[in-house]
């Protein structure tokens, strides 16, 4: 497996990380990417845990700390706007004694892509239409390209991932849907403090809006039975459901609504765990929210690049024997993974109240929680 040839699928997080560490390793990967460049939107996420470490070791920590957010609150607002609890992040980030940075996720991607971009073939608006694997290799037919052989395919293509399929079996035997339905949005104009982000609830509804790094972002939480024929790449559908669930909020609903009909950037998706008994097959193997989608309360990017570093370690290891070193890597990242998956219900309950009832408690609690409390509260969220 000397100077092995790797293709990946996926440009995001989890596929320009192992990207950097394999080309490290003496591998020769190839990351195909179905759309033009990198996403520039979506909510900002944390690089917290094994994955402040990696970070470190590529060499990009300084430049993700310079467009890391400069959130200190998170402020739950009532229907006038008025604030009934607050948690004080960056009193936790004290108290848990946190490394972290939060940063927009284009920041971070864009980050991780300039480390790799130079010792990786990167090929954009390009796709896997096929993969016939075998003893010696896996022959990959492209939606553009001339096909072409790898000795091993690696799936870090997301949650609705198109290596998953063709080699594992159709998306509804691995995904399933957690009640929730999310959107993102940026939000040019939108006047806010930079250090507090802002949550509006209603029962099994939130609305946030985050300063980010100088361009706030809207996020659309709700709880919601799975939608039946749900396209996510159909935005007049998230755009029509959006307004369906919506309509009649107070707060600034009806401005962010407007603004929902009229943006060409919007995210929608549903909040989704992925799980699967193995995350190999033969010669393809996968990663990130590919594998094991958490959540989408900011541990998928962490996961991403620890997940993408023990991965590239392990054939680094194992260059000889590379259903070794899928076993190793697989044994070793279920051991982060699986904790975050079982703690789900916390973050939406937290964030996503069902009940009027539940948003007093939840607000209430906020008011009281000392700081070692809360912080107590994080540690558990996060492990």
């Amino acid at each position: 497996m000397s100077n092995a040839s790797v293709l990946i699928s996926g440009a995001g997080i989890a596929g320009t990380t192992l990207a950097y560490w394999l080309a490290r390793a003496g591998f020769v990967p190839t990351v195909v990417e179905h759309a033009s460049g990198q996403r520039s939107s979506g909510s900002p996420v944390d690089v917290r845990g094994p994955a402040v470490e990696v970070a470190e070791r590529m060499g990009v920590m300084p430049r993700l700390r310079e467009a890391g957010t400069h959130v200190r609150t998170l402020s739950f607002l009532s229907a006038r706007g008025r604030r009934t609890g607050r948690i004080n992040m960056a009193a936790l980030r004290r108290a848990t004694g946190s490394r972290e940075v939060e940063l927009p996720r284009g920041d971070l991607a864009a980050g991780l892509y300039a480390a790799s971009r130079d010792d990786a073939e990167f090929v954009f608006c390009d796709s896997i239409a096929t993969l016939r694997p075998d003893e010696g290799g896996v022959d990959v037919t492209f939606s553009r390209s001339a096909s072409r052989r790898f000795d091993l395919v690696i799936g870090a293509d997301g949650l609705h991932s198109t290596v998953r399929r063709l080699a594992f079996g159709p998306e509804t035997d691995y995904v399933r849907h957690l009640g929730l339905y999310v959107a993102t949005m940026p939000l040019s104009g939108f006047a806010i403090d930079p250090h507090d982000v802002l949550m509006y609830n209603t029962p099994g509804k939130a609305i946030s809006v985050h300063p980010a790094s100088g361009r706030a972002l809207a996020a659309f939480i709700f709880r919601h039975p799975q939608v039946a024929g749900l396209d996510y790449r159909d935005t007049a559908q998230h755009k029509r459901l959006l307004a369906e669930v919506y309509t009649g909020g107070g707060w600034r609903v009806p401005e962010l609504l407007d603004r929902v009909a009229a943006t060409e950037d919007l995210y929608f998706d549903s909040v989704s765990q992925v799980r699967l008994d193995r995350w190999s097959r033969g010669r393809v193997a996968l990663l990130g929210d590919a594998a094991s989608c958490v959540s989408l309360f900011g541990e998928g990017s962490s996961l991403a690049m620890a997940g993408a570093a023990t991965l590239a370690g392990a054939l680094a290891d194992r260059p000889a024997d590379y259903q070794a070193a899928f076993g190793v890597y697989e044994a070793r990242h279920r051991a982060l993974v699986e904790p975050k998956q079982r703690g789900v219900g916390q973050a939406s309950a937290l964030l996503v109240p069902a009940t009027r009832g539940g948003i007093a408690v939840r607000n209430l609690a906020t008011r009281l929680w000392p700081v070692a409390a809360a912080a107590q509260w994080a540690r558990r969220l996060a492990t």
